[in-house]
């Protein structure tokens, strides 16, 4: 397929930011699907991580036929290193992410943009995904689209921050002056997608709805976001316990925990260690009246018994989730205010 390569372009408005690491197998294709852009005044800075394979080759070929994209190497490691090395290169007043294994849609970058243009500052703009894998998708990556996507249809993103990472990390574009005030990819904080996503909330950034597929989402089995310590479960509740106490936790109201599974207890432990008091409750009679690290176990009406309470649910069914936010609701409380969602 021929593209029409572009040598020389005015100053870039749009700045892609893509760190990769041997991902040679799908680079092409990706790059392929960024020349591809309806939108066509953008820069690609790409840097490599410290790939083993021909991946750094394969882009300088794409760099030597079309100047807007400007590949460097990562002088530190890993990927946080590689996204604040390639912010320092960029120059457009726009910034998006692009991962080097996925796919733009066409279109991607041109409707990103113009919802940005239409809305203003103080905005995100957000597209829909799909994810694809060559030899199927399990139920939990469907389940993850499939709710992603219904967020985005309405721009309800940050109404269940606490439940997963709620901007696609490949599927986003803001104004760069909104993008320093959040502080950009400066932590050196894992999950860095989840924690960015949590700093746009914290600077009351607005989600933009968005009905339409920008983005195709690979996955496969050696994909860091699958193998990488960074990644792991305990990384992810820890920031967003973090985050709740930063953000959103009252110490003048009753802080209740609704589940005792494995994701309860490491919620109680993570407050715990940061000396937050809290009630906790349940639905499972064998340990309704037990204590579990010195905090006894009530059930559910225990909750009635408490002047304004605010709650974190640990419970992971879906089923039961609607049952505990109907009970909830019956009681007046209101999601993302009074009550939180963390699976």
């Amino acid at each position: 397929m021929k593209f029409n390569y572009i040598r020389n372009m005015p100053k870039p408005i749009v700045s892609i930011v893509t760190p990769f690491k041997n991902t040679e197998k799908f680079l092409s294709e990706c790059l392929q699907s960024i020349l591809k852009q309806t939108f066509t005044n953008w820069e690609l800075v790409i840097v490599d991580d410290g790939s083993t394979d021909a991946s750094f080759h394969l882009v300088d070929q794409f760099a030597n036929l079309d100047k807007r994209i400007k590949l460097y190497k990562n002088p530190g490691s890993g990927i946080i290193s590689a996204l604040q090395f390639a912010f320092t290169k960029t120059s457009g007043n726009f910034i998006t992410r692009m991962d080097s294994d996925d796919i733009m849609t066409s279109n991607k970058l041109e409707v990103l943009h113009a919802n940005l243009i239409k809305y203003g500052q103080g905005h995100i703009a957000i597209g829909q995904v799909k994810y694809f894998r060559e030899d199927g998708l399990n139920e939990g990556f469907i389940s993850y689209e499939n709710w992603l996507n219904q967020l985005t249809e309405t721009g309800t993103n940050f109404s269940e921050i606490y439940k997963e990472c709620v901007i696609p990390s490949p599927c986003w574009m803001v104004y760069r002056a909104d993008f320093i005030a959040c502080d950009g990819f400066n932590p050196n904080t894992y999950p860095e997608d989840y924690d960015l996503a949590f700093r746009f909330y914290k600077h009351n950034l607005t989600c933009i709805p968005c009905s339409e597929t920008l983005h195709l989402w690979r996955d496969y089995s050696s994909r860091t976001s699958r193998t990488h310590e960074h990644y792991a479960q305990n990384n992810f509740l820890e920031l967003k316990v973090n985050y709740f106490i930063e953000l959103d936790y009252q110490a003048s109201r009753p802080l209740v925990i609704w589940g005792a599974g494995r994701k309860g207890k490491t919620v109680a432990c993570l407050l715990q260690n940061q000396n937050i008091p809290f009630y906790w409750i349940c639905d499972n009679p064998k340990k309704i009246g037990k204590d579990i690290y010195n905090v006894t176990l009530h059930d559910v009406d225990y909750l009635k018994s408490l002047n304004n309470p605010h709650c974190l649910i640990t419970v992971a069914n879906k089923n039961e989730q609607q049952i505990i936010k109907n009970q909830l609701e019956r009681l007046g409380l209101k999601l993302a205010s009074d009550y939180f969602f963390y699976c």
